[in-house]
C-alpha cells in the first residue's frame, strides 16, 4: 500500500509541475511578417527545439529582391513572462535554384540550399543552439559542386566541426549523354582544428569546398 501511495504522490507531483510549465507557442506567421521590408517575403519556416530546452524555437528565411537571410529565434522562459529571443542570422545566396529545405531533428537545424546555374552548388548546413546563450553554432557543413548537364568534373566535401574531420572527394565525369555519371573514387581525408563557429560567421560553402579540395 505504501508503494502505491508513493507512486500516486509522484504522479500528482508530476502533473502539478506540468501544469506550472505552460507551453510557449511557436512564433506566428504574423510575427514573422511584422518585420518584413518592402518587397520581402517569407521563403519558408520550420519550428522545433534547437537548443535542447524542450521548448519550440523557430527558423525562417526572408527573401527580398537582392537579399536572402536565415533567422533563428529561441523560445525563452523569463522570470515573469514567455517570449522569443533572436539567436542567429545568416546571409544566404540571394538567387537560389529553389526554396531551401529546412528540418529540425534531435536538436539540430538542417538547412539544404541549392544555388548557381548550369554549374550548381548544393550546400547542407547543420546548426545547434547553445544552452548557455541565445546563439546558433555551426556543427557541420557539406557542399557539392557539379554540372547539372554533366559538362565537367565536380567535387564534394563533408566537414564535421565537432571533430574537425573533413572528407573531400573529386567527382570525375565519366561517360556522356544519358550514360554520363560521376566517379567518386578519389577520396581524401584530413582534419582541421576544432573551433567554434557561430551562425553569423558561417563560411561560404563554395569557398570552403575549394579549400577542402586543396587539403586545407
Amino acid at each position: 500500500m505504501r508503494i502505491m501511495a508513493l507512486a500516486a504522490l509522484l504522479l500528482v507531483s508530476g502533473a502539478a509541475q506540468a501544469m506550472q510549465r505552460p507551453d510557449i507557442p511557436p512564433m506566428s506567421d504574423e510575427e514573422l511578417r511584422a518585420n518584413l521590408k518592402g518587397g520581402e517575403e517569407i521563403e519558408g519556416r520550420v519550428d522545433g527545439d534547437m537548443n535542447g530546452d524542450g521548448d519550440i524555437d523557430t527558423a525562417w528565411i526572408v527573401r527580398g529582391e537582392d537579399s536572402r537571410s536565415l533567422y533563428v529565434s529561441f523560445a525563452v522562459r523569463g522570470e515573469y513572462d514567455l517570449y522569443h529571443e533572436p539567436a542567429g542570422r545568416l546571409d544566404l545566396d540571394a538567387y537560389p535554384l529553389g526554396p531551401a529545405d529546412m528540418t529540425v531533428g534531435k536538436g539540430v537545424l538542417v538547412v539544404k540550399d541549392l544555388t548557381g546555374g548550369t554549374t550548381a552548388v548544393s550546400a547542407t548546413y547543420r546548426f545547434r543552439g547553445e544552452k548557455a546563450q541565445a546563439r546558433m553554432r555551426l556543427i557541420g557543413l557539406d557542399a557539392t559542386l557539379y554540372s547539372r548537364t554533366y559538362a565537367h568534373d565536380g567535387a564534394e566535401m563533408s566537414w564535421n566541426l565537432l571533430t574537425g574531420d573533413v572528407v573531400a572527394t573529386k567527382m570525375k565525369l565519366v561517360g556522356s549523354g544519358e550514360n554520363a555519371t560521376y566517379d567518386k573514387s578519389a577520396v581524401k581525408r584530413f582534419r582541421r582544428p576544432v573551433e567554434t563557429v557561430y551562425m553569423e560567421s558561417t563560411p561560404n560553402a563554395e569557398e570552403t569546398l575549394d579549400m577542402a579540395m586543396k587539403g586545407k
